[in-house]
């Protein structure tokens, strides 16, 4: 069994989102990514299906030509190859599910200054 709590221990980043890994099963990784306000993902795409979970905040998730507003509570899934950006409209916590073929690496590099 694994276990995490995605409120313990939050970080905000001075310039950029703060990522952290908070477990890992068989299948998957489950990610933390803290934004302050006006934080930015730039826009990027993944190689396989995720999922984001707003678990605090609000933020506009860009995908395709809309932006879709998400608050608190809202989960969304997205396939593979489609780009995306995030731009935090309050302080936010997202959790990001990753199949376990994708890197953790691949999603700081993203936000990268």
């Amino acid at each position: 069994m694994n276990s995490a709590n995605i409120l313990k221990d939050v970080t905000y980043g001075d310039k950029k989102p703060s990522i952290s890994v908070l477990l890992e099963t068989s299948t998957s990784k489950e990610i933390r990514i803290v934004f302050d306000t006006g934080q930015y993902m730039k826009k990027h795409q993944t190689p396989h299906p995720i999922t984001v979970e707003m678990v605090e905040g609000n933020l506009d998730f860009g995908v395709e030509d809309g932006v879709h507003q998400l608050i608190k509570g809202d989960i969304l899934s997205l396939d593979g190859g489609v780009p995306h950006d995030l731009l935090a409209k309050s302080k936010c916590i997202v959790r990001l599910t990753l199949t376990k073929a994708d890197t953790l690496q691949r999603v700081e590099d993203v936000v990268r200054l």
